[in-house]
């Protein structure tokens, strides 16, 4: 489901590449980038009286389940800026696939015993400061020389 989502989102944002101008584009993706840095700050909210087991089974409903729940969060729309801003497809994909992985294995492997000890907010805060830096730096044609 990652790879899935993350190849489409990539492929979003290299087709994006055409139809905009450079200049244009590096406005685009440094207010994206910032308004990740907001948009991360804001906390994800789960209902669990609404969420429902499908008759797929755990793997099927956890496949079907994540694969959703990605289309259109913050690290989709991280990776389609990623791709239109780099022109890398296959290392975007790989690069926002594995970041996925390593980020989601240790949750799923800890579950709560790593949950009720990870300062969220400072982690929001790390990840938020990361894009902040992303859009500054792209609206400031950071890699404009090296091809970017």
């Amino acid at each position: 489901a990652t790879l899935a989502n993350h190849a489409f989102a990539a492929a979003v944002g290299t087709w994006l590449t055409t139809l905009m101008g450079p200049h244009t584009l590096r406005w685009v993706l440094g207010l994206s980038f910032i308004a990740m840095a907001v948009w991360t700050l804001i906390p994800d909210k789960f209902d669990e009286d609404e969420a429902k087991l499908p008759r797929l089974g755990v793997f099927g409903a956890t496949l079907v389940a994540f694969f959703l729940a990605e289309m259109g969060d913050k690290t989709q729309i991280a990776t389609v800026a990623l791709a239109a801003q780099y022109q890398a497809l296959v290392a975007v994909v790989a690069g926002t696939t594995l970041g996925m992985m390593i980020a989601n294995v240790p949750a799923v492997l800890l579950g709560d015993r790593i949950a009720t000890r990870m300062p969220v907010k400072l982690v929001h805060g790390i990840a938020a400061a990361i894009f902040l830096g992303l859009g500054i730096a792209t609206l400031a044609g950071a890699g404009e020389g090296l091809g970017f």
